[in-house]
């Protein structure tokens, strides 16, 4: 099979994942919300199918899923995510890339990429709530951004390092 339809693939399985995991956790909207279940599929496909596949997964994942579930909310959480997570999925991929392929660059790509999507996600968040005459400080930032988001945090360094390394040392990422 052809690098492209393999890539093409993998994201499409991405996608899926992206769209179902946050059934799993989402019983518990809380814990939900806590362990960003939809960045993990994106992150991954970035590292493995490349940034221009990653961000077209993190693109479209939250809005189908806000069409499909009705979450998250079309506004404004879904249309935030959709410049949060694309971002996520083109850093990871980019940034592995340019330290070639890596095994140790995954932690560095990773946590790049995270820092980034965060980022983007806080002025993202700022612009679209400012429409609203909403306030969005720093201290919300900080508390939705990071704190609140700690556990997800948490679990995006511990699992998408390790399925990483394992899909590598198995040699079943696509080159």
């Amino acid at each position: 099979m052809k690098t492209n339809t393999k890539k093409m693939v993998l994201s499409a399985l991405f996608l899926a994942l992206a769209l179902i995991l946050p059934l799993i956790t989402g019983r518990i909207p809380k814990i939900g919300k806590a362990l960003l279940p939809m960045h993990i599929p994106v992150m991954l496909c970035g590292f493995i199918c490349g940034p221009k596949w990653g961000a077209l997964v993190g693109l479209i994942a939250p809005v189908m899923r806000s069409l499909i579930f009705r979450m998250p909310h079309l506004f404004p959480d879904a249309a935030i995510m959709t410049f949060e997570l694309p971002v996520y999925g083109l850093i990871v991929g980019l940034t592995y890339m340019a330290f070639k392929k890596k095994t140790w660059a995954v932690y560095p790509s990773l946590i790049i990429a995270m820092l980034a999507g965060r980022l983007i996600w806080g002025v993202v968040r700022f612009a679209f709530l400012g429409l609203f005459e909403t306030n969005f400080s720093f201290a919300m930032f900080w508390s939705v951004g990071f704190a609140n988001a700690l556990p997800g945090i948490i679990l995006q360094l511990v699992l998408v390092p390790f399925v990483v390394i394992l899909l590598k040392k198995a040699r079943l990422t696509v080159e």
